[in-house]
């Protein structure tokens, strides 16, 4: 199975040096791609037009190395938000620049996301595929990524940026050239359960095996920042590998400990039918943690993922703190840092 990163997420920016540890631990497990498109790097999404800096420049082609060192390809993600299609002599203008921004820091995959996108003029997805076919037309990207504007059949996304065309995925499906992977995030935008059967409609649907978006362990929002997402993951299908194209997780605002279960994906489709979440995140905590704080860990469980932040006294609070703040690791001191309400993060908008 090809595994991935997609960071995605809405929430304060990882450093580039926590991106480098996210990308050589999770090589180690055998993840082959990483997707840079947070929401909140302005120049991604809300100020694509805008170049990134030099410093920035300079650490994306820093992260582009560090994956192809560890046999990680490395993409970029952007968002031309209001480029309508046909494109006018100035969104041509525009987008080719980025385009060769992008060429220039040297990415191996290019992600077209129309993600979380109020659009209710006509024709979207020959609009969008239009513009994908362009830009793919001037990368230099080995392989184009696109994410529709509705990846999922959630009708939360309905409910949020407009009813979707009717028939818009088969369309789109229609419209992309082939060699062109979708993301899909599965039955609903944040799945408790993925199976083979899930996928097989959208895969014929969309003309090719999608690109599978696990919005686990993302923990972004208002309603799961509180949270800490460590659990292994569970309900997951290894028979999806038959159906799907790759399978990206979309990880915490923790970099640290998105890659506690994370690592235990690598083992669904390890050990199939014979896969143990239990045993899979012992496994993986020990080898990250060591064992006196993977110890700590799984004894909090409850407290840092179900019952979170908010759902905790300040007793429990101050209990926990004093107790992580004794190891010298970065995930306990992610630990640490979320406990002091270090990571927030906003709502996700609905008239963007």
């Amino acid at each position: 199975m090809d595994l991935g990163v997609i960071e995605g997420f809405y929430g304060p920016l990882w450093s580039a040096a926590e991106r480098r540890g996210v990308v050589a631990r999770l090589a180690h497990a055998g993840y082959g791609f990483y997707h840079y498109a947070p929401k909140m790097d302005p120049c991604v999404r809300t100020a694509w037009r805008q170049p990134w800096s030099d410093a920035d420049t300079e650490a994306l082609a820093g992260l582009a190395a560090s994956c192809r060192a560890v046999g990680m390809r490395f993409g970029i993600g952007l968002t031309p938000l209001d480029a309508p299609a046909p494109l006018t002599e100035r969104e041509r203008g525009d987008l080719s620049a980025r385009l060769q921004q992008l060429n220039a820091i040297g990415i191996d995959e290019l992600v077209i996301a129309f993600d979380d996108l109020r659009d209710e003029a006509p024709g979207l997805a020959a609009r969008q595929a239009e513009l994908v076919h362009w830009a793919a037309a001037r990368s230099q990207a080995g392989r184009v990524v696109v994410c529709p504007t509705y990846y999922s059949d959630d009708p939360l996304l309905d409910r949020l940026f407009g009813e979707r065309p009717s028939g818009y995925l088969a369309d789109l499906g229609a419209a992309l050239d082939p060699a062109i992977g979708i993301y899909w995030t599965g039955p609903k935008v944040c799945s408790h359960r993925i199976t083979r059967a899930d996928i097989a409609p959208i895969a014929e649907t969309l003309q090719r095996r999608p690109l599978l978006w696990d919005n686990y362990p993302v923990n972004d929002g208002p309603r799961m920042s509180p949270h800490l997402h460590l659990r292994a993951y569970a309900e997951r299908d290894p028979e999806l590998a038959q159906v799907i194209d790759g399978h990206a997780i979309n990880p915490a605002l923790q970099p640290s400990l998105s890659c506690l279960p994370a690592l235990t994906l690598a083992d669904v489709y390890r050990d199939g039918s014979a896969y143990d979440p239990s045993a899979a995140w012992h496994g993986a905590a020990e080898r990250m943690l060591g064992p006196a704080l993977a110890q700590c860990v799984a004894a909090d469980l409850t407290s840092l993922q179900d019952q979170g932040r908010t759902g905790l006294s300040g007793a429990a609070i101050d209990e926990l703190r004093h107790r992580y703040m004794g190891f010298d690791h970065p995930a306990a001191a992610e630990i640490v840092a979320w406990l002091d309400g270090a990571y927030t993060a906003q709502a996700i908008p609905t008239d963007a």
